[in-house]
């Protein structure tokens, strides 16, 4: 059964050109209850992280302002965080506007951004995260911004938390490199390769971190790191992944050189249309929520308070994310088609209370076929 969402349904500035997918989403099965709407400091952090961004002149004109704005990464950052500490969360909110501005450049949809200056910018950004000072970015107001953002980062972040994020950086820029390589090559991935690099395509572990961070979980290294609390971070992250490859792919359609979602990795390997891919990726992605749901509920049964606090923190990521993305004009209005974002521009998403695919085995795909494996009982509901 389809329900309607409660969220804005307003439109999305010009929509005269179709979406190859249509602008009307399928409706989304996520039968996860957000722990909260949207954090209560959500005005007061977002006016100071645009403070911020304007102290550094972090962007060269109104237009590209807009734009940036346009992502609402404050409203991302408190709708996935809806309760965590304030201050923690400010930090990852002035990381989410300076990260999208990197995103942007670093697309591997984008013919004028190379491999190799990628893979440079990349190690250049690490080393000023590990070692504050080592001057290997180049001067400019965005190198300035980083700095300050290094600098509240460590102080904010235990050491090891602080190891966990600079790996989860490290892997979003790994993947980055990897789909900037792919697409100089003109090269399409196949479904088991994307697969397996959507929880890093994603970032998952960059956002994770400060989840953890604002919401005071600490859950033991073994605890963290084992198989089964890994496949759920995964499932979690090629969630996010594949409803953003839904919301932004308008967003990228009119690229050369196509870009690498879920979609159109469906579609290259099916020898398909976007369009008739569309209903495959869309059943890949609830029969994950299906394992994400059984996983969870298996790393719940031993009532461990601080594992319950984690699983509220990657459960709040998943829908919150939702949220965001329905009524963020970067993907509701995209570039492509609007000189500057439309507000109140909305996709007027709907949802589903039953998966598009009900199958509780695991897909034919090796990379992700090993998080099913960590389900303790298979016949478990």
């Amino acid at each position: 059964m389809t329900v309607t969402s409660d969220v804005r349904t307003a439109p999305g500035g010009d929509r005269s050109r179709p979406s190859p997918i249509g602008w009307q989403l399928p409706p989304f099965y996520c039968p996860i209850t957000l722990t909260g709407d949207i954090h209560p400091r959500h005005a007061e952090l977002e006016r100071r992280a645009l403070e911020w961004i304007d102290s550094y002149g972090l962007y060269p004109d109104a237009t590209e302002r807009a734009w940036g704005l346009a992502t609402h990464s404050a409203e991302f950052s408190c709708r996935i965080i809806p309760h965590g500490e304030p201050e923690p969360l400010l930090v990852f909110m002035m990381w989410n506007y300076w990260a999208h501005a990197v995103d942007d450049w670093l697309d591997s949809g984008s013919n004028a951004t190379a491999t190799g200056k990628v893979v440079d910018t990349s190690i250049r950004l690490l080393r000023a995260l590990e070692y504050p000072g080592s001057s290997m970015m180049p001067p400019s107001p965005y190198t300035d911004a980083l700095h300050d953002l290094v600098g509240r980062t460590r102080a904010a972040l235990s050491p090891w938390q602080l190891r966990r994020f600079i790996d989860g950086v490290r892997d979003w820029l790994f993947a980055s490199s990897w789909q900037t390589a792919n697409a100089e090559r003109g090269v399409m991935p196949s479904l088991n390769d994307f697969a397996g690099m959507a929880v890093s395509i994603n970032g998952t572990r960059f956002s994770l971190t400060w989840g953890e961070v604002a919401n005071g979980v600490d859950l033991p290294p073994d605890v963290q790191c084992s198989p089964a609390v890994q496949a759920l971070t995964d499932a979690a992250g090629f969630l996010v992944g594949t409803d953003n490859d839904l919301f932004s792919y308008a967003k990228e359609d009119h690229l050369e050189i196509p870009e690498q979602n879920l979609i159109n990795v469906i579609a290259h390997e099916r020898g398909c249309t976007p369009a008739e891919a569309l209903p495959e990726a869309v059943a890949l992605r609830d029969r994950t929520m299906t394992l994400y749901l059984r996983l969870r509920d298996q790393l719940a049964a031993g009532g461990d308070p601080m594992m319950l606090r984690y699983l509220d923190t990657v459960g709040d990521y998943i829908a919150g994310c939702i949220v965001w993305q329905n009524n963020a004009p970067r993907f509701a209005s995209p570039r492509n088609r609007n000189p500057l974002p439309v507000p109140g521009s909305s996709f007027g998403i709907t949802y589903r209370d039953t998966p598009s695919d009900p199958s509780t085995d695991a897909p034919a795909l090796p990379a992700i076929a090993w998080w099913w494996d960590q389900l303790t009982s298979p016949d478990a509901p």
